[in-house]
């Protein structure tokens, strides 16, 4: 069964261009030890949301999971982990921070309750009503 995801980035550091453009990437520099658990539950094929962060925060598209956890090569210190993300797809129109919020569905999403976390499972509903939001916002 596919889980479903959800990875932030500052478009300064990786943006979903960047990503767009490489086609994949391993997905490195997570030192949140929730955040890291959570790449380590990761599972070939599953889908990620890529979530532009700080500048015009929104949800920009899908990726997917397509190498499972292993050692972060960027790191010289602790037990940190990364996955590699291949690019699958731009959502049709990017969801907005803004209307994350503003949806009632999505009020307990982890995005709003734990905003500091980098990498979060989102449930199949929060991810479908993402998918929908993107759809009618075009």
């Amino acid at each position: 069964m596919t889980s479903h995801w959800l990875v932030k980035s500052e478009p300064s550091a990786y943006s979903w261009a960047d990503l767009v453009r490489d086609g994949k990437t391993a997905w490195t520099g997570v030192r949140n030890f929730q955040a890291r658990n959570n790449l380590r539950a990761m599972k070939k094929g599953d889908l990620v949301f890529f979530y532009r962060s700080v500048t015009d925060p929104a949800v920009m598209g899908i990726s997917k999971v397509v190498k499972e956890a292993y050692p972060d090569p960027t790191t010289k210190e602790g037990d940190w982990s990364c996955v590699d993300l291949e690019h699958v797809k731009p959502l049709p129109s990017p969801v907005t921070l803004a209307s994350i919020k503003e949806d009632p569905s999505l009020a307990d999403i982890s995005l709003i309750k734990q905003s500091r976390l980098s990498v979060m499972p989102l449930s199949k509903r929060e991810y479908d009503r993402i998918l929908m939001l993107a759809a009618t916002q075009v």
